[in-house]
C-alpha cells in the first residue's frame, strides 16, 4: 500500500484539477456566448487561454528537470485558485467584461501548462515506486481523467444552469486547491536529473542548452515526431467541436447549457470504461491495431451526426460508441512516449512533446467560430469530421510508424513487465 501511496496521491489530485478544468471549458465558452451571442469571440476567448498554455508548457520542462515536478505543480496549481476565483468575483459585482475576461483567461492557461507537465513528468517515477508497468499505470491514470473529465462536465451542465457560468468558476477554483494540498502532502520529493543536481553551478547547461537538447532528441525520434503531428490535427479539431461547434449546435436546438454537459458526460463516461479496460488488459493489445480502430471510432462519427441534426438517441449512442474507443487511446500513447524518453529528458521532451501536441487547439475556436460564420454549422461540421478523418489514416502511410511498439529508451527496461 506504502508503494501505492504516490500513485493514489497522483491520481487524486489530477482528478480534482481535471473535473474543475472541464467544468472551465464549458462555463467560460457558454458565458462568452450567452452574454454577446458570437462564436468568433468565443472563438478568441478559448484561443487565450490555449495558447498560453501551449507556450508556457514548452518552455517549462527545463525548469521541472532543475526544480522538480512536484514544486512546480504546487506553485502552479495554488496561483490558479486566486486567478480563477477573481472570475466570479468580479461576475458577481457586474465588472466582468471582455477587456477583464481575456487576462484572467490568459493568465489561467499560463499556469496550467507547467502544471500539466509536471504532473506528466511524475508518471515513470510513479510506476517505479508501484513496481508496475507503464501500461498499467498510464491505463489506470487515463480512466481516473475520464471519470473527472465525465463529472466535471456533468455537474457542470447543472452548475452553470443553477448559479449561472461565472459563479461556477468558484468550484474550479476549489478543485486546484485540493489539487496542490494533495500533491504536497501525498508526493515524495522525486529525484532530480542527476547531471544538474549534482553539477556546479558553473558547470550546469543553461537553460537553453536544456530546452535545445529536448528538441534535439524529440525531432530525431519518427515515431514521436508522427504521434506530435497526428495529435496535434487532431487536437485543432476536437477543440473546435467543444469550444465552438457543439455548443453552437446545442444552442441552435434550442437546448441549455445542460444537455451540453450531458453530451460532454456521455463521451467522457463510456470512456472511462474504456480506459479501465485498457488498463487491465494493456500489456496484451496490439498497440497500432487498437490504436487506429480507436482513433476511427472516436472521430470522424460524432462529427457526423450533428451536422446531419440526428435525433438526440442516436448523438447520445454515437459520442458514447467514440468515448469508449477514445479510452483506449491515452494509455497507449503514453506509455510509448514515455518508453521513448531517457530519464535525464523526462521533464523537458514530455514538455515540448504535449505542448506540440497542443500547438494548434488555441486556434481550434477561432477556426470553429471562423466556419460556422462563413459555411455555415453543418458544413463546418462535415469539413471538420473529414479532417478528421485524414488527420487519424495519415499516419499509417509512414514506415517510421512502425516503430510504434518498440521501447527504445531507459524508462521501459526499468519497470517490472507482469
Amino acid at each position: 500500500m506504502r508503494k501505492a501511496g504516490p500513485f493514489l496521491a497522483l491520481a487524486a489530485a489530477e482528478t480534482c484539477s481535471l473535473s474543475g478544468t472541464r467544468l472551465s471549458t464549458i462555463a467560460i465558452p457558454w458565458l462568452v456566448l450567452s452574454t454577446t451571442g458570437s462564436p468568433v469571440l468565443t472563438g478568441v476567448t478559448a484561443m487565450m487561454e490555449m495558447l498560453p498554455y501551449v507556450v508556457a508548457k514548452a518552455l517549462g520542462g527545463p525548469l521541472i528537470d532543475r526544480v522538480g515536478a512536484k514544486r512546480i505543480a504546487i506553485v502552479c496549481d495554488s496561483v490558479s485558485v486566486a486567478v480563477v476565483a477573481l472570475v466570479p468575483l468580479l461576475d458577481f459585482f457586474g465588472l466582468l467584461g471582455m477587456p477583464v475576461l481575456l487576462p484572467a483567461v490568459f493568465a489561467m492557461g499560463v499556469l496550467r501548462g507547467p502544471s500539466d507537465a509536471a504532473k506528466q513528468a511524475m508518471v515513470p517515477d510513479i510506476a517505479r515506486l508501484a513496481n508496475v508497468s507503464l501500461e498499467r499505470v498510464t491505463g489506470v491514470a487515463s480512466a481516473i481523467e475520464r471519470l473527472a473529465s465525465t463529472a466535471g462536465a456533468a455537474g457542470a451542465g447543472a452548475l452553470i444552469g443553477l448559479i449561472g457560468p461565472g459563479q461556477a468558476l468558484l468550484v474550479n477554483a476549489a478543485t486546484f486547491a485540493a489539487a496542490a494540498l494533495i500533491v504536497a502532502v501525498g508526493i515524495p520529493d522525486m529525484r532530480r536529473t542527476p547531471e544538474l543536481s549534482g553539477a556546479r553551478p558553473a558547470e550546469r547547461p543553461s537553460y537553453l542548452d536544456d530546452l535545445r537538447e529536448g528538441w534535439r532528441f524529440l525531432r530525431g525520434d519518427a515515431v514521436l515526431v508522427s504521434i506530435v503531428v497526428m495529435v496535434a490535427i487532431t487536437n485543432l479539431l476536437d477543440q473546435a467541436y467543444h469550444a465552438v461547434l457543439l455548443p453552437v449546435w446545442t444552442r441552435d436546438s434550442g437546448h441549455g447549457p445542460e444537455l451540453l454537459g450531458a453530451m460532454f458526460a456521455a463521451f467522457a463516461g463510456a470512456s472511462i470504461a474504456g480506459a479501465a479496460i485498457a488498463a487491465a488488459i494493456s500489456e496484451r493489445m496490439p498497440r497500432l491495431i487498437v490504436y487506429t480502430v480507436a482513433f476511427l471510432l472516436t472521430g470522424f462519427p460524432r462529427f457526423l451526426v450533428t451536422a446531419l441534426d440526428a435525433p438526440l438517441g442516436l448523438v447520445f449512442t454515437t459520442l458514447a460508441i467514440g468515448g469508449f474507443a477514445s479510452g483506449f487511446l491515452n494509455p497507449i500513447l503514453s506509455a510509448v512516449i514515455f518508453e521513448r524518453i531517457p530519464k535525464p529528458l523526462t521533464g523537458r521532451v514530455i514538455a515540448l512533446n504535449t505542448a506540440l501536441c497542443f500547438a494548434l487547439i488555441p486556434f481550434g475556436g477561432l477556426v470553429g467560430g471562423t466556419l460556422i460564420s462563413t459555411i455555415g454549422l453543418a458544413a463546418a461540421l462535415l469539413l471538420t469530421g473529414f479532417a478528421y478523418l485524414v488527420a487519424t489514416l495519415f499516419p499509417l502511410a509512414l514506415k517510421s510508424f512502425r516503430g510504434f511498439d518498440r521501447a527504445v529508451a531507459d524508462v521501459g527496461a526499468s519497470v517490472s513487465r507482469r
